[in-house]
Order: structure tokens, then sequence, then C-alpha cells
């Protein structure tokens, strides 16, 4: 379904392009690294490559294979990047050498374990929007403030979905059988695809019926929703902009165990931050919504098999944000963090209220 925006302003006009200069993201470590152990940690910064292929650049200068380093999240290949990779200590030497213009080494230590795909608390963001009008930035400085106060929808970006947006069709067709893809690493990255789109329109979908809540009484709603009044006054008490239904699976925030929504104590705690409410990904072995929420959910998925399924927060609270209007270059500037897996041009989007336009993808 159509993409569903929150917040309440008109949109916003302004210019944001990817590039190293306007667009620089910051990995944070999900722990300190030991200084000492069997594996090379290197701190990089690289701009105008994906990781993927930064790690094809080591793997062709040191001799080894692309699965011998180790790296915690995938990064924009349009922007300037600085990220932690792990390799074999033994090959700290090859790299005394070594030079690429896109590629600088920052900081070197050591550490027991290679590091894996996850293992980051988040990354921090800096962003230039341009052609910003004063108007517009003091839009976009209430925007943030909203942010800053309720969070914002988890949505995938639209980096997932490929150039044309439209690499989910590939993925449903390959868990349909009417689609081979020989190169699994792709076909995996197209079913991926798939299962992001259904997390996607859920999320519209909550949002929209979260904003129907807000603005129509009982009455009203019980023409449009299919719960019992007793369920829609319950969501009409609810001051966030997201409303829970009973059923719900929720999520320790920002990481923890799982539950399903029973009782206003959950409202509460969703409030504060203590817990956020999670969306499916469609797939084997997941666990799914029950009740009321389930009636919604279910709508979404439909992948039985082929792929294990997961949850993913559908509301996130980013933190240190900043924002400075800079009114003799027209050009609005934003720091934020996000936690692991979540976009910051969903971030921009909000603001927007609008689908950003580019014609280039992360990875």
């Amino acid at each position: 379904m159509e993409r569903q925006y929150y917040l309440p302003h008109s949109p916003i006009e302004f210019h944001f392009r990817q590039s190293p200069r306007d667009f620089v993201v910051d990995e944070i470590p999900l722990y300190p690294f030991s200084g000492e152990g069997e594996h090379l940690v290197l701190h990089v910064r690289k701009k105008n490559l994906s990781t993927w292929q930064m790690i094809d650049v080591f793997s062709n200068h040191l001799g080894i294979k692309g699965r011998d380093i180790g790296y915690a999240g995938l990064k924009d290949k349009n922007a300037q990047t600085k990220q932690y990779i792990s390799l074999p200590r033994k090959f700290e030497g090859v790299l005394e050498n070594f030079e690429h213009e896109g590629i600088k080494i920052l900081e070197k230590t050591y550490h027991n374990n290679k590091i894996r795909v996850g293992h980051l608390k988040g990354n921090r963001f800096f962003i230039r929007l341009k052609k910003v009008n004063p108007t517009a930035a003091v839009k976009i400085q209430e925007a943030l403030k909203m942010i800053k106060k309720q969070g914002m929808p988890n949505y995938f970006g639209f980096q997932r979905f490929g150039l044309d947006g439209e690499n989910y069709k590939k993925g449903e067709a390959i868990l349909a059988g009417s689609l081979k893809e020989r190169n699994k690493k792709l076909a995996q990255f197209y079913v991926n695809s798939y299962q992001s789109y259904l997390f996607n329109d859920w999320l519209s979908r909550r949002i929209q019926i979260s904003k129907l809540v807000e603005s129509f009484g009982v009455d009203e709603l019980s023409t449009v929703l299919p719960f019992p009044k007793e369920e829609l006054e319950a969501m009409k008490a609810q001051k966030h902009p997201f409303k829970l239904i009973h059923g719900d699976v929720m999520m320790h925030y920002p990481y923890g165990k799982i539950f399903h929504y029973e009782s206003s104590e959950e409202v509460e705690r969703f409030s504060k931050r203590d817990i956020s409410v999670s969306g499916l990904l469609s797939g084997k072995r997941a666990t799914r919504a029950v009740g009321l929420a389930e009636t919604i959910e279910k709508e979404y998925d439909t992948i039985t098999s082929g792929i294990d399924g997961a949850r993913r927060y559908g509301w996130i609270f980013p933190e240190e944000i900043e924002g400075e209007y800079k009114e003799n270059d027209a050009w609005f500037e934003l720091h934020f963090t996000l936690p692991k897996g979540c976009y910051a041009t969903v971030l921009i989007e909000e603001i927007a209220k609008r689908p950003i336009q580019t014609d280039e993808t992360q990875e």
C-alpha cells in the first residue's frame, strides 16, 4: 500500500542527494575491542565504495578470501563511511604498503574473535540538506522535535528494493518457484526484499489505522475498523501516535526478549521507550501476533516456506538528534544516531513527507 507518514506537517521542499560530502556514517561498535587476540581489527574510512567492494579490495591485496574478512554491517556506497573490519592477524605486515584512493585505515587494534554481521550498536549520521529556505528550516526543526519526543516508523529504506524499486517481485517469484536465480547471495537479497516489502506494507497499514484512531470517534471508527468497541476505546486512550493493538508482539528496547501486548502497562512502557512494537518478517519459525493484532498481521504473512522469519522493530527512537540551519548557504545539517539495521533516509523521508528521489542504492 502507499507509504504512510506519521508527522502532521505538510511536505517540506529541500534537496538531498547521497554523496561523501553530504552523507557521513560512523559505525558504533557493540562492545570495546580487547586489544589482544588473533584477529586484527581495522577502523577504516571509505567513500564511493560499498562494503562488499571494500572487502574485495582488501582480499585481493592480502591474497585471502572475502569470507576471511569480518564486518558488522553494510554501509552506503554513495557516502563517506567509517566502519570496523577484522582479518587474521598474521596478515598485518602485508598491510604496511596498502594504499587505495577510496579507503583509509584510521586505526588498528586486536580482538579475540572475528567481527560478525550484526555486532554493532548502531550508526551515527551526518546529513546535509540543501536548498532549504527559512520557512522550511522552521518546519524541519519542529519535525525533529517530534521525532526526538515520539520516535519514528522503522521502515526499510528504498535501498532495500533496487533502482526500480521492484526487487521484491523477484523474491516473491523465487519463493513461488517461477524464477530461478543461480547466485545464492543475490537470490537471498531478492527474498529479503520481499520480506521487507511485506513489512513496510504492514507498517503503513498500522500507521493508517493509528491516524484514523487519532482523527475519529469510537462510533465512527467502528464502521471502518474490525475491532470491538472496547478495543477502539483502549486505542483512543493511548497518547502515543502509534496505537498498540492487543496481541501485538512487543520487544524490549533497544534489544531483548519478545512478548505479547496484553495490558495497559505495556502502553506506558512503550511511551517510556522501555519496549517497542515489532513487525513480522514473514517466514518460518517466527513468533506471530495473536488475537486482534493477528487480524491485521496475517494479511502480510504470505511466506510459509523457503526462508526463516523474524521480528523487527516497527517503531524506533533516534538518539542525539541535532539540527542546525545555515541560512547563508541554505543548508540544514543533521546529526543523529540510529540503532543497527535502521535507515537514515527513512528519517529524511519522514521529515520531507515524500519519497527521496535518488538514482542510487545502498549496496
